[in-house]
């Protein structure tokens, strides 16, 4: 296990390499520093090559400012060719012990483990140095399955962590990593493009084409297709387009058996129920069930499923002409995710609104419409909202320069400062 550890020392601080930090995300930075000094596992979930490297290797940045010592963080990442062979928790022990000979650090040891979910028992390893006052350590580990903590193991962790969902880049980090006023001109790119971090490194629009489809193959066949033992790998392809082309509407699996059936292909309930299943653990697609906002309840059956980034939509699968109006209420639905809340489709009457946003005693009403330059379009999107008779804040959300005066309470949002509402 020495040799392992001199092998990663590139990856490491120890020997004062320069680390590839990438864009400062100080909206996770911030939010989990505000749990460091303490034996809370610091968990950080979500899709593939949406950041959690980075962020990872920045809380490490900004420990070692704060004035822990190199050699006092041990950072793991179980993707690099060094640590292949690095498979259960036993050997997890075995190279951390090798990292204590090695460096021989003092005091407090802040362990980071990239992409945790490829070693077996993880979680007793974590779970003995999260409590482990002999030789103190702090813990931050990463995965890319929302299911990494609901394993029976797991429980072992129960009431110990907590946890972060990374989404790709927002659009405030957009405007800041291309250097971008945010104002309607460069939301409307932002809609059209993509936010996954890798792709702002690469100059052509063929070029984020392969790089999102590599992204999505990779999830599928590594994050799915291995870990699920998918039998019908084209079928699951084929589910994840249709949830692409029709995620405007509210569907059931009964309509999706029914769209296979016309193509002439055999499936089950079951089958597809696990599929949309293993999509949304993998951070690919999320639902958004109903809600009955009289009943204050969720409503089984139908649901609408949105996309982690709008560069599958914008570079995979752009011929669909869904337009740039579900490209807003995809980006809407994801800003609202990104700062915390749970989101359904709300049920009022015979009306729907479009998110319903609940974040422990808090909660926001929205409805989201391209432009509001007529009168029918304004009356129909504030009619909703109207119906409802409680006294959490309802907005309507729009691309509109300008801003429609509130209206029996309903305030009038641009899109591009919805992230400013959310997080203030």
């Amino acid at each position: 296990m020495i040799e392992i550890i001199n092998s990663i020392r590139k990856y490491n601080f120890w020997d004062a390499n320069p680390i590839d930090l990438g864009y400062l995300r100080t909206f996770y930075t911030d939010k989990i520093g505000q749990y460091t000094g303490n034996k809370l596992v610091k968990v950080l979930v979500g899709q593939r090559r949406a950041g959690k490297s980075y962020i990872l290797r920045q809380i490490a940045s900004k420990l070692l400012s704060e004035g822990v010592k190199s050699e006092n963080i041990l950072y793991i990442n179980k993707e690099y060719m060094e640590l292949a062979t690095l498979r259960s928790a036993v050997e997890l022990e075995q190279l951390y012990k090798a990292y204590r000979e090695v460096l021989n650090p003092t005091g407090k040891v802040y362990i980071f483990i990239d992409e945790i979910q490829y070693i077996d028992e993880w979680e007793r390893f974590v779970n003995s140095h999260s409590q482990d006052f002999a030789e103190p350590s702090e813990l931050f580990i990463s995965g890319s399955n929302s299911n990494l903590l609901s394993g029976d193991l797991a429980t072992l962790l129960s009431g110990r962590y907590v946890e972060f969902e990374v989404f790709p880049f927002s659009f405030t980090e957009y405007c800041g990593i291309t250097r971008q006023e945010i104002n309607s001109e460069s939301y409307r790119k932002f809609l059209q493009s993509g936010a996954l971090p890798e792709l702002f490194n690469l100059p052509k629009d063929e070029m984020k084409q392969n790089y999102v489809s590599s992204i999505k193959d990779t999830v599928m066949l590594r994050d799915i297709v291995a870990r699920y033992n998918i039998k019908d790998v084209k079928l699951l392809d084929d589910l994840f387009v249709y949830l692409v082309n029709t995620a405007p509407n509210l569907i059931s699996i009964t309509n999706i058996i029914n769209f296979f059936a016309s193509k002439k292909r055999k499936t089950n309930y079951e089958t597809l129920s696990s599929y949309i299943n293993y999509l949304e653990n993998s951070f690919l697609v999320h639902r958004a069930e109903r809600y009955n906002i009289k009943g204050k309840d969720t409503i089984s059956g139908n649901s609408k499923y949105y996309l982690n980034d709008l560069s599958y939509l914008n570079y995979l699968y752009a011929g669909y002409g869904y337009g740039i109006g579900y490209l807003l209420e995809n980006a809407v639905y994801l800003s609202l995710r990104r700062a915390g809340y749970q989101v359904y489709v709300g049920t009022i009457k015979d009306a729907e609104v479009d998110f319903v946003a609940i974040k422990g005693d808090k909660r926001l009403y929205l409805q989201v419409t391209l432009q509001l330059t007529e009168e029918q379009t304004i009356e129909r999107e504030y009619r909703s909202l109207k119906l409802i008779d409680d006294n959490f804040d309802k907005y309507v959300v729009s691309m509109d320069d300008y801003i429609i005066p509130t209206n029996e309470g309903i305030e009038h949002i641009s899109a591009w400062n919805l992230d400013n509402l959310l997080n203030r």
